[in-house]
């Protein structure tokens, strides 16, 4: 995944592949971005504007409404 892509993927696709990373090889999101060498804002923001954000708890995305 390439900083680019994250600009302009779509977001709920971009969800899911964050989520399915963070799930089966990540133990969290700052490893996730260190190892990819993305930005943790980039995607905090993309995803925000769909109505999530990051538990660290639960090492994943969620709905604001959960």
């Amino acid at each position: 995944m390439q900083i680019e892509n994250i600009k302009t993927m779509d977001p709920y696709i971009l969800l899911s592949i964050v989520n399915m990373k963070l799930r089966d090889m990540y133990s969290s999101l700052e490893n996730l971005c260190d190892d990819l060498n993305i930005s943790i804002e980039d995607i905090l923001v993309r995803l925000k504007c769909i109505g999530y954000f990051y538990s660290t708890e639960r090492n994943q995305f969620l709905a604001k409404d959960n």
